[in-house]
């Protein structure tokens, strides 16, 4: 039988790439169902609720799908080959990496994709809220192993260390967005770390000197 409501060229991938750029760009509620249908090849209203069942469907796969590529660079604060530190530093560097490209949207969408909805959306804005206390758990996670292993000495400083770095990781998406560098967000990185180093264990510290 043959098939109807959608186009036989309608590839389904590209459509979801082509959203997420979109609701990357713009944000949950600004993007509108008329701009998502032209941005997927003016697609008929019927092939888009066949394909996708609602624009918070499509906005959920779109999510999905950036984390299994973008979000990637978040990788390495699950990663326990990687030392405390070397997991942060990577996750740090790759994510201002990404978000400064000019090969996509700027910032994360994760960030700000759904940071003002309206009460009507919360379940979206809720969904990206939960991404990022994923973050936060993970990196706080990175400072609990340091200090478990004694790379980091426990203190009141490394009590608040993971609220410092998830801040800062929060807001490199404001920083790129207003037309910070890669290079100068990875300076930046540098001169965050230190704060890492100066609460290190000292037998730790003379190690990485060492190394370098």
């Amino acid at each position: 039988m043959a098939r109807t409501g959608r186009p036989r060229e309608f590839d389904r991938d590209k459509a979801i790439d082509a959203a997420t750029a979109l609701f990357w760009t713009q944000g949950y509620e600004p993007t509108s169902l008329t701009q998502l249908k032209s941005c997927m090849g003016n697609i008929s209203p019927a092939s888009f609720y066949a394909a996708f069942g609602s624009k918070e469907a499509l906005f959920r796969e779109v999510v999905q799908r950036y984390l299994e590529t973008y979000g990637q660079v978040m990788a390495p604060l699950w990663d326990e080959s990687l030392s405390p530190r070397d997991a942060i530093e990577q996750t740090l560097r790759g994510s201002a990496r990404m978000q400064a490209t000019s090969t996509h949207p700027t910032g994360c969408l994760v960030v700000c994709g759904a940071s003002n909805c309206s009460p009507e959306n919360e379940p979206v804005q809720a969904l990206l809220a939960a991404e990022r206390q994923r973050t936060r758990t993970g990196i706080k996670a990175c400072v609990e192993r340091a200090i478990a292993i004694g790379e980091l000495k426990a203190s009141p400083a490394t009590d608040v260390l993971p609220d410092i770095l998830a801040t800062f990781f929060h807001g490199m998406t404001c920083e790129t967005r207003d037309g910070m560098t890669s290079d100068a967000l990875d300076a930046a990185v540098t001169s965050l770390l230190t704060l890492w180093d100066i609460n290190a264990v000292k037998r730790e510290t003379a190690k990485r000197s060492k190394k370098r």
